[in-house]
C-alpha cells in the first residue's frame, strides 16, 4: 500500500535541516542523501529522513518558495517534559505563533515556526491511539476558509484505506469563524493521519509549493488516476507536481524513480533527469527508455 510523504522545499538547507531534525527527535534517522546536477535550479540536494516513524523528503532547490503555517506538523508528546524539550529546540531562532502554555485542548501546547520557517504544533496528549505521533495539519484560510470539510471528503474519495473523524466544529459565538465549519478534524489517507482546520481570521498566507505531498505509484495507471483526480491548475503542472482545487500541492511519482536517480551510473541519472524535467505528468515508459538507453542487447 503506497504511503503519502511530506516533501519540504528549502533554499540550500536541506542537509542541514535533516541533521537538525534527526538530532532533536529521538529514534529518528537520515535514510538517504543524493545530489542532482544540471537542473533548472542548478545542483540540488535530495534527502530522506524518518522522524518518529513518519518519512519526510527534503529538497534544496533555491529560494523559490517559503514555508507558511498553512501546513504545519502536529507533534503529540507523551510527557510535558518531552513537549518542553522539543519546544526549546524548535522555537530557538524561530518565530512563536502561539505561546507554550495551557489551553482548553491540552495542558501543554505551543505553535512555532522553526529556524527554517517550518511550522510545528507541539502538544502533550494523554490520548493513546494508533496514529502517527507527527501529523500533517492543513489550515484552510482566506478564500479556502470553510472548505476544510469539503476537502476532507474529497481526499477520502480519491485515496484508498481512508477514514474520517473525529470532527470538532465551531459553534455560536466563535466569530469570525462561521458556525459549523471545521475547528479541528482528523482523517486518514492510505493509512496516514492528517488534520484539518478552518480559520476565518486574517492571514497573509496560504498553501504553496514549499510543502507538497508525494504519492508513489507503481504503474502508469496509478499515475494517470491520481493526476486526473487531483490536478486542478494546468499552469502548476510540472515534473510530477500538481495543485488541487484547494491550492494544495502534490507530487505523483513512479516508485521506480528512486532506483533510477540512485543509480551509480551518472550517465543514466543524467538521462533520466533530462527526461523528467521535460515532463508534466510522469511517463514511466519514457523514463525507462531514457534510463536503459545504450544498454547492450541481450
Amino acid at each position: 500500500m503506497p504511503k503519502i510523504t511530506p516533501h519540504l522545499w528549502f533554499d540550500k538547507e536541506a542537509k542541514e535541516a535533516a541533521g537538525f531534525y534527526t538530532s532533536i527527535f529521538k529514534d529518528s534517522k537520515i535514510k538517504s542523501m543524493a545530489t542532482l546536477a544540471d537542473t533548472p535550479s542548478g545542483t540540488v540536494d535530495l534527502v530522506a529522513i524518518e522522524l518518529w516513524g513518519l518519512e519526510f523528503r527534503l529538497l534544496s532547490a533555491g529560494p523559490l518558495f517559503k514555508f507558511t503555517p498553512a501546513v504545519s506538523f502536529l507533534v503529540r508528546c507523551d510527557t510535558k517534559d518531552e513537549v518542553d524539550t522539543l519546544w526549546r529546540e524548535l522555537s530557538q531562532k524561530g518565530t512563536v505563533l502561539m505561546e507554550l502554555g495551557e489551553y482548553p485542548f491540552s495542558e501543554r501546547y505551543g505553535w512555532t515556526e522553526d529556524r527554517y520557517g517550518l511550522s510545528w504544533q507541539v502538544m502533550f496528549s494523554k490520548e493513546r491511539t494508533n496514529q502517527s505521533r507527527i501529523t500533517p495539519a492543513l489550515l484552510f484560510v482566506g478564500d479556502q476558509c470553510g472548505r476544510a470539510g469539503e476537502a476532507i471528503n474529497f481526499y477520502a474519495s480519491v485515496f484508498h484505506n481512508t477514514r474520517v473523524g473525529p470532527i470538532l466544529r465551531y459553534g455560536k459565538g466563535e466569530e469570525p469563524n462561521q458556525e459549523g465549519t471545521i475547528k479541528h478534524a482528523t482523517f486518514v489517507l492510505e493509512g496516514e493521519t492528517f488534520a484539518a482546520m478552518d480559520s476565518a481570521r486574517a492571514h497573509n498566507f496560504t498553501f504553496n509549493e514549499a510543502i507538497s505531498f508525494m504519492v508513489p505509484c507503481s504503474t502508469q495507471e496509478e499515475i494517470d488516476y491520481y493526476w486526473e483526480k487531483l490536478s486542478a491548475d494546468r499552469n502548476a503542472e510540472q515534473c510530477g507536481w500538481l495543485k488541487d482545487k484547494y491550492g494544495l500541492s502534490w507530487q505523483i511519482v513512479p516508485t521506480i524513480m528512486e532506483e533510477m536517480l540512485g543509480d551509480k551510473d551518472k550517465a543514466k541519472v543524467a538521462r533520466v533527469t533530462e527526461a523528467f524535467l521535460k515532463m508534466k505528468k510522469f511517463d514511466i515508459a519514457k523514463l525507462k527508455e531514457a534510463y536503459e538507453q545504450g544498454r547492450p542487447a541481450a
